[in-house]
């Protein structure tokens, strides 16, 4: 009788067991699920007609792997109208710099629940081919998205191509420009060599940077050499302040986006008009790489390609010294145009 009164005790207090662990499961779920949709966060200003809308970032954050589904083409027509999926023309555009980091960029702010990243460059802008085949093709490159999500794009060769500026104008007067810049010497020099790994995986060999970026008849800084064009930022920026006013660009400080990104993705979040997402959680340091990593969520985390962080050739000191005193007064220029100084020697 006894036993039979001791087992029935442990029979009630698993149950018993069951149900607070069960309830305490639930609470954590509710929790979870009032996080998810309790902050409905108004997209302000700038967007167009939708700007006011309100939506539930959690609940687009949680919706990542469908669309995820949907880019690598597993899914009907009847499936992206049941989720009201569209492709949409972006509202901000990554213009430049070659190797400023626009990879970078484009990757962290696609942490951002609210925003969708192309993955692709597609070069419609500044190839003339591409953009013959007219502004639908060109949607038809952007990734699914929920309406009220953001779509960007990045193309470094926007930003030196002429033709570009009035090309975008022609689409949307209003868009949203980032510029992504490091130290103008030391992004030519990345340049440089990634030119150098292309040519020695085809075992060609190539000048060094120093015959490059020196003109050798005159012993001056060659600006025939594209890597040294390219760093002149205040050149090509006058060129797209012919179509837009400065108020549509930001300017990403790309040396401390490697150092400090949290503070660059939270002013680039700002002039996108979007509530405040991306936080130190979604960025860890690794030491291996030498570089930030992206941390969606506590199961999927992303570090950028390995071919990211190239380590630069010996350059001869006096030809870095040339190139940064001729470089001076544009970036002096870039400063007061932006509005945005920068620490460069």
């Amino acid at each position: 009788m006894l036993f039979k009164q001791q087992a029935w005790l442990r029979q009630k207090l698993l149950v018993l067991g069951s149900l607070a662990v069960g309830s305490l499961l639930y609470l954590v779920a509710r929790v979870g699920s009032l996080d998810r949709l309790q902050p409905i966060c108004p997209i302000e200003g700038r967007f167009g007609a939708r700007s006011q809308a309100e939506f539930p970032l959690r609940a687009l954050q949680f919706k990542r792997g469908l669309l995820h589904e949907f880019r690598k083409g597993n899914a009907s027509k009847d499936q992206v109208r049941l989720h009201d999926l569209v492709q949409q023309l972006p509202k901000a555009i990554i213009i430049g710099v070659r190797k400023g980091g626009t990879r970078a960029l484009l990757e962290m702010l696609n942490l951002h629940p609210a925003v969708v990243k192309a993955s692709q460059e597609i070069h419609f802008f500044d190839n003339d081919e591409n953009y013959a085949k007219g502004i639908e093709w060109y949607r038809k490159k952007m990734p699914f998205s929920y309406p009220q999500q953001i779509t960007i794009e990045k193309s470094p060769a926007y930003f030196i191509t002429e033709e570009v500026p009035e090309r975008i104008y022609k689409m949307n007067s209003s868009i949203k420009l980032l510029i992504i810049v490091r130290e103008p010497t030391t992004r030519a020099i990345s340049d440089y060599t990634q030119v150098l790994e292309g040519k020695e995986r085809k075992n060609k060999t190539y000048y060094k940077f120093e015959k490059l970026a020196i003109d050798p008849n005159t012993c001056e800084v060659n600006t025939k050499y594209k890597a040294v064009r390219t760093s002149i930022y205040t050149k090509h920026l006058e060129r797209w302040l012919k179509y837009f006013p400065i108020e549509q660009f930001h300017i990403v400080d790309g040396d401390r986006l490697i150092t400090e990104p949290l503070p660059e993705l939270q002013l680039v979040e700002k002039f996108l008009n979007l509530p405040p997402r991306i936080s130190q959680y979604n960025l860890y340091f690794n030491a291996t790489r030498g570089f930030y990593c992206l941390r969606f969520n506590i199961i999927f985390n992303k570090c950028l390609a390995g071919s990211k962080g190239r380590i630069h050739p010996e350059v001869d000191p006096s030809v870095v010294t040339k190139l940064r005193k001729f470089f001076h007064p544009f970036n002096q220029k870039f400063y007061q145009i932006t509005g945005r100084t920068l620490n460069w020697p």
